[in-house]
């Protein structure tokens, strides 16, 4: 396929993270982007104030009278159910139609292309990986799965630049669309048990991603990742080394500190040492990441100078360890994390971050299958907070399974103090006591709590 061919782009799914950057792309390609999303948000409206045209609507064959198919492209994402009525009628009329990660591949693969993937982690790595190559008289484009705090955008397009960073998705197996030039590997929990069915059937897409990295390149992996099962027996022979903050690692964190709400480590590997490196957001979950930035570009040759600038200056991903109110008598914190091992990281990391301080948690559970695969986990890690207010399960394409609810869940949390709310009274329920830290946990709507908590504390 010619993209050059194209001269409109219709996106089923427009509203989401990565087909959003997908049609800011196209849209600076000169082509006419148009599309459908379920639900009016912040960053819908932000693709029409770009020129991009929006409905919430189903239109189903109506939607054909204004797209002519021999040059119209049609991109959707897999979270549209079957059934949607314009992806039939797309379909029904043979229009060119893909997936938005065979869009993202085919643009990739003109370009060296830096992946990261991962179960969790992969958005701030990817985007902090962005940030330092940004920095560099190379330049990068990026796709990522949030909102960058230093570009205010989930894409960066500089066509002079022969580089792209793509956050490489494990959802239905997307990123086996790619062929990276080089690779980060964050984690590889048991997460997208709908898709993969078991633990094995994921760790199998994880081995195959590994086997599409350039044999010149390199993949950078998570120390803490076991390699020994033998479904990795057969991976290529694409050079590997390890990093975190295990000693073993090739690459390894140490002496991760906070001085005066700043966060600093040191990074060793084999006699080279380097001291006081700065990171701009916190958490060791976050110096992990950052670790693995800092290998892969070391290992490249890139400036220390430009890493170390660039790493202090990250100021993080929108809904990941984001602070809304930063005072001495309150703090607030935004963070995407929905499922237990992230839970668990960013509590700890807040826990670290404010030891003497009472942790209010605002938790919304995301699908039910998530939750019934995991309810031990979420139990423990939702556990660790002082008081727990529990939204209902957000059901995204899910429908309902019996006896999971977020009534089961809590149950098993053992927090202090926890009780149900709802998105339309967590406002109340906040304020009818002094908060000291106040965080805002989930991957589902509940973002749309975020301004008007905030806004109540201003």
């Amino acid at each position: 396929m010619k993209f050059s061919e194209i001269n409109n782009v219709y996106f089923i799914g427009i509203g989401g993270i990565g087909m959003s950057a997908l049609a800011r792309y196209f849209k600076s390609q000169g082509k006419q982007v148009s599309g459908y999303d379920k639900t009016e948000t912040e960053l819908t409206i932000q693709l029409t104030r770009e020129g991009i045209d929006v409905h919430y609507e189903d239109r189903g064959d109506e939607v054909l009278k204004h797209l002519e198919k021999g040059s119209t492209l049609v991109i959707y994402t897999p979270a549209v159910p079957k059934e949607h009525g314009e992806l039939n009628a797309f379909m029904r009329e043979n229009f060119q139609l893909i997936k938005r990660a065979k869009a993202l591949g085919i643009i990739s693969s003109e370009l060296e292309t830096f992946a990261v993937a991962g179960t969790h982690g992969k958005t701030t790595t990817s985007t902090l990986l962005a940030w330092v190559l940004s920095n560099t008289k190379e330049k990068c484009n990026a796709f990522v799965g949030g909102i960058s705090s230093n570009f205010n955008s989930n894409t960066l397009i500089t066509p002079e630049s022969k580089r792209v960073v793509v956050e490489a998705d494990e959802f239905d197996r997307s990123f086996l669309q790619l062929d990276p030039d080089y690779a980060i590997i964050t984690s590889m929990d048991a997460d997208h048990l709908d898709i993969y069915g078991d633990g094995s059937h994921l760790l199998e897409s994880f081995r195959d991603f590994m086997n599409r990295v350039n044999d010149q390149g390199l993949i950078v992996i998570n120390a803490n990742l076991d390699l020994s099962n033998s479904l990795f027996n057969s991976l290529n022979k694409t050079r590997r080394i390890t990093y975190g903050t295990n000693r073993n690692a090739d690459w390894f964190a140490t002496n991760l500190r906070y001085e005066n709400e700043r966060f600093f480590f040191d990074i060793k590997s084999g006699s080279k040492e380097y001291k006081n490196i700065e990171l701009g957001i916190p958490g060791a979950h976050n110096c992990e990441n950052a670790t693995a930035v800092f290998a892969l570009l070391s290992e490249l040759n890139l400036s220390e100078e430009i890493i170390r600038k660039s790493l202090a200056s990250f100021k993080g991903v929108q809904r990941r360890f984001d602070f809304q109110i930063r005072r001495d008598d309150l703090v607030i914190i935004d963070d995407y994390a929905h499922h237990p091992t992230e839970i668990e990281a960013f509590l700890s990391a807040v826990k670290k971050l404010y030891p003497s301080k009472k942790i209010t948690a605002v938790f919304q559970p995301h699908l039910f299958s998530r939750t019934r695969d995991f309810m031990e986990g979420f139990a423990a890690s939702l556990s660790m907070c002082d008081e727990l207010f529990l939204l209902d399960i957000y059901p995204a394409r899910e429908l309902p399974i019996p006896g999971i609810t977020s009534d089961v869940l809590l149950q098993k949390i053992t927090a202090p103090k926890k009780q149900m709310s709802k998105k339309e009274s967590i406002v109340r329920d906040l304020k009818k006591e002094k908060r000291e830290v106040i965080v805002i946990i989930g991957a589902g709507d509940i973002d749309t709590c975020v301004k008007p908590i905030r806004e109540v504390y201003q």
